[in-house]
């Protein structure tokens, strides 16, 4: 692998991660997860997930992947399985 090749795989691992780690931070925030819950009964469960992944995605400048994180820590979002 080039340098470049090195970096890009890294970045691309990581990409995978980050909406994980949102998502752990809700998840163990008392605070954001009492939000995240009122906000999934007022929208629902489909529509709050995509918006904070659109959020994360736009924040951190991410690509639409179809390779996602196959075993995500968090709880929040085992939804997305039904998508691989």
């Amino acid at each position: 692998m080039t340098p470049k090749q090195v970096a890009e795989e890294a970045i691309r691992r990581m990409n995978k991660k980050i909406t994980n780690e949102i998502f752990l931070i809700i998840q163990n925030n008392q605070d954001l997860m009492k939000e995240y819950l009122r906000a999934v009964e007022t929208h629902g469960l489909d529509i709050i997930n995509r918006t904070i992944g659109k959020e994360v995605k736009n924040a951190y400048g991410l690509a639409n992947m179809n390779d996602r994180e196959n075993n995500p820590l968090c709880t929040l979002i085992q939804s997305h399985q039904k998508f691989e």
